[in-house]
């Protein structure tokens, strides 16, 4: 991870061990604002009860005890108060998860620091921390802000809340800064907030506070995590409006009916409100809020930082990935490979001119690795002054730089191949075998790029670019090695139906190589150039069967995100510049590189990479694709526990049978129903696999066949209630046994779906499964619970047909889990229209 070092932040060169003066503090927190991550006010006692009171189980319970109070039964009104208490307990313990992300790094940072200021050392608030301090930090505190290590040994930090790196990080000073406006650092020399050191102590320059530390990025994006609305939440709430209606009518129906039946009207309205809180979706939206704050912060560990809530669910969904290839496929670390001269030219004339046509400050891979070369070579690189540049630019493909050179000018340029043997004076069969040369390079993988040279007469050179008349000096062919972990995730792409592909400004023929290289598009990788891309799109329309897009603009890859939309492709695009901006804004899925991103390109994108990583956005997709698996899981859980809860409650009432659930046996059930989907559900992606893509199908939670498993399931469960409190009243009409029957199959089919559908594959899913099937049995088979609850304990034979009843409805479960999903994994492109396509 490299974070750049805005050199203006800085009051003094990084050797110079000098503090800030009190007036200069007040400066830069007016310039730079409070070291505050968020600013958030703190939550009131009258906003929790108020959170608390949108819960309808809670005005159920109110309404229920006042119910029975009312009619003399004092013992089941008291039960009903008291239940309230666990109820708001575990409404409380979920929203603390949820803002978990949020809460839980603030928990992190560090309450105060020492600093040096008006040259002495003094403590203040880790808030009152500003950018240029110079802070020391002691082996076991926390750093306060994001600043450059300037002294210390020995020093180790721990940062897992920032990178889930377990192990110690070794810090180190850095005395030096590289060149340049804002030169990128490496992470060693970095003390970030929210880490702690671990050994030796550090002196540490702020250069980011607040919001602007990375630790901030993350808290911000958990915060607008739990705030944005997706359009998954939206059709969430249209299909709870939709069930409300629907619960509001069968339970005014109910009412008259029983009402109508002669069983009264306090029956009637128990009967009305039991259904009603029965079949009240509310586990739905919290359910999908909750996991989308989960993904927030999953994501953020995976160093991806959500930016937009939207992207959490649209991660998912991604089935085309436009990628850059400097700096996310590979290392984005040029180093000059092969040094090819003219005949006539000398090796160092060739890098001389190919460094005078560079500059310092740009910090172009490039640019740095021919400067690193010349100065390895000893070859004197700044001799005159230069008297104008014409810089590098997609569409020109060159750099050209006029320098003095004794009593004269010269004009150096380097770039493409093609646009400088264009410009130069060479023969046909020299310009041939330069071509053919550069087509070797190329085939390597390499970065090839040509350089020429031309005097210019200071009397007749009007100050424009030099177009014609060069002399041609030779080729310098570079390398970007393959980022290590790379081709297993573009693997892993292509076995998962993902398709990959590459949009680079380089050769196609280099192009070409690293596709191999890194198996993408399998044996015989579709390269075309941007041109012929662009003629494509114009002439069909479709995006065409490319892997590679080579000498690409800005708006070419913006048409092919377009056209790849257009033909029902979610699309995630990569980008780090200025030039990326209209294709991270049209993307589905806009992710800027974090290390080399720009300010314009991180406020277009909606995820922020922290190591400009591909195998990170892999990961960060298995997330998103594993984040709807779960709350897929978890909706069909709801569902299949809720269908023949629901049924039975207006059923067997409209059918003239007693009431099966009284008002404390669904906060019994809501008790088991409620954590058992909020947190056996939580299963973290697996390293190596991505799930199925849902494509364009955004709010579509389940496939029919989905729905006819769970149609099925909930009615043979029904069916099998109904079948069992019909045979347990037997011809005494005990309800306290029916209703001990019904809750024990209840009870017995939650654990069991749950553990269908989680797999049992982590320790939580294990211990809810568990726990709520022994709290059931105990309460249930112990006469003292039993008797509070108006039940009677089961016999052998009793517990026999609960089994029975239960398995029976488990039957297409296991079926429709054992065929897998019915849509998932989408084909590659058509084999016939694979074909090689260059230049």
């Amino acid at each position: 991870m490299r974070i750049p070092v805005p050199t203006r932040r800085l009051p003094c060169p990084l050797e110079e061990a000098t503090g800030l003066a009190s007036d200069e503090v007040l400066a830069r927190r007016g310039q730079y604002g409070r070291n505050d991550v968020v600013v958030r006010p703190r939550r009131s006692t009258l906003a929790s009860l108020r959170e608390a009171a949108g819960d309808p189980m809670l005005w159920f319970l109110v309404g229920m005890s006042t119910l029975y109070l009312v009619l003399g039964k004092v013992s089941e009104g008291l039960v009903l108060l008291g239940a309230i208490a666990p109820l708001l307990g575990m409404d409380a313990f979920l929203h603390h998860r949820t803002r978990v992300s949020t809460e839980g790094l603030q928990s992190r940072l560090a309450a105060r620091a020492v600093v040096l200021r008006d040259g002495r050392e003094a403590e203040v608030p880790a808030a009152e921390v500003v950018v240029g301090d110079l802070a020391r930090v002691d082996a076991g505190a926390y750093f306060p802000a994001d600043g450059l290590v300037v002294r210390g040994e020995g020093l180790q930090a721990e940062e897992s809340s920032l990178t889930g790196e377990s192990l110690p990080v070794g810090k180190r000073p850095l005395g030096q800064l590289p060149p340049g406006e804002a030169p990128p650092v490496e992470g060693r020399y970095w003390g970030l907030a929210g880490t702690r050191l671990l050994t030796g102590t550090a002196w540490v320059r702020v250069v980011y506070t607040g919001a602007d530390t990375l630790y901030g990025s993350i808290v911000r994006s958990a915060e607008r995590g739990a705030r944005a609305r997706t359009p998954l939440q939206q059709a969430v709430a249209q299909l709870v409006s939709v069930l409300v209606m629907v619960a509001a009518g069968l339970c005014g129906v109910l009412a008259f009916v029983r009402w109508r039946q002669g069983f009264g009207w306090a029956d009637a309205l128990l009967s009305a409100a039991t259904l009603g809180v029965a079949a009240l979706p509310e586990e739905f939206p919290l359910a999908l809020t909750f996991f989308l704050g989960a993904g927030v912060y999953r994501l953020a560990r995976r160093q991806a930082l959500v930016r937009r809530a939207v992207s959490v669910e649209n991660i998912g969904r991604v089935t085309c990935i436009c990628s850059d290839k400097t700096g996310t496929l590979t290392e984005g670390r040029l180093g000059v490979a092969r040094v090819l001269p003219s005949s006539d030219v000398t090796r160092e004339e060739l890098l001389r001119v190919a460094a005078l046509a560079s500059r310092e400050e740009g910090q172009d891979p490039l640019d740095t690795a021919l400067l690193e070369e010349a100065a390895r070579a000893s070859v004197p690189v700044r001799g005159g002054w230069v008297r104008a540049t014409f810089p590098f630019t997609e569409e020109r493909q060159r750099e050209t730089a006029v320098v003095e050179e004794g009593a004269g000018l010269l004009a150096a340029v380097k770039g493409a191949p093609e646009q400088v043997m264009a410009r130069a004076a060479l023969a046909p069969d020299d310009r041939a075998a330069w071509a053919q040369r550069v087509s070797a390079l190329a085939r390597e993988g390499r970065k090839v790029i040509a350089c020429a040279s031309q005097p210019l007469d200071p009397a007749s050179w009007r100050g424009g670019e030099p177009d014609q008349g060069f002399h041609f000096l030779g080729v310098i062919a570079c390398e970007d090695p393959i980022r290590v972990g790379v081709r297993e995730a573009v693997r892993e792409c292509r076995e998962a139906g993902l398709r990959t592909v590459m949009v680079t400004g380089d050769h196609p023929e280099t192009a070409l190589t690293v596709a191999r290289e890194l198996g993408l598009g399998g044996a015989r990788p579709v390269v075309m150039t941007g041109e012929v891309l662009e003629a494509r799109l114009q002439d069909a329309g479709a995006p065409p069967a490319v892997d590679v897009v080579a000498r690409a603009l800005p708006a070419q890859k913006h048409a092919l995100v377009r056209a790849l939309q257009e033909h029902g492709e979610v699309v995630a695009a990569t980008g780090d510049g200025v030039n990326d901006i209209p294709a991270l804004q049209s993307a589905d899925v806009g992710i800027c590189m974090g290390e080399r991103g720009t300010r314009g390109a991180r406020e277009a994108s909606s995820i922020v990479l922290l190591d400009d990583d591909f195998g990170t956005l892999v990961r960060a997709i298995a997330e998103g694709r594993q984040l709807f698996d779960n709350l897929q899981r978890c909706f069909q859980y709801l569902l299949l526990v809720h269908i023949p809860l629901v049924f039975t409650a207006a059923l067997l009432p409209l059918a003239g049978y007693p009431l099966l659930y009284l008002p404390i046996h669904i906060v019994w059930l809501e008790l088991i129903i409620h954590p058992t989907a909020m947190l056996a559900f939580q299963e973290a992606a697996r390293p190596g696999r991505l799930g199925p893509s849902r494509g364009r199908s955004a709010t579509r939670v389940f496939s029919s066949r989905d729905w006819v498993t769970l149609v099925v399931a909930g009615g043979l469960l029904t069916a099998g209630l109904v079948w069992g409190y019909d045979r347990s009243l037997g011809p005494t009409r005990d309800v306290e046994h029916g209703r001990a029957v019904a809750l024990a199959s209840l009870t017995l089919a939650s654990a069991c779906f749950a553990a269908v559908l989680t797999g049992l594959r982590t320790r939580t899913a294990r211990w809810i499964c568990a726990l709520s099937l022994g709290v059931s049995v105990l309460l249930i088979q112990v006469r003292p619970f039993a008797a509070v609850l108006g039940l009677h304990p089961l016999h052998v034979d009793d517990w026999a047909r609960v089994a029975l009843g239960v398995l029976v409805a488990l039957v297409p479960l296991l079926i429709g889990r054992g065929l897998g999903p019915v849509s998932g994994r989408r084909a590659p492109w058509p084999a016939p229209l694979r074909r090689h396509t260059a230049g």
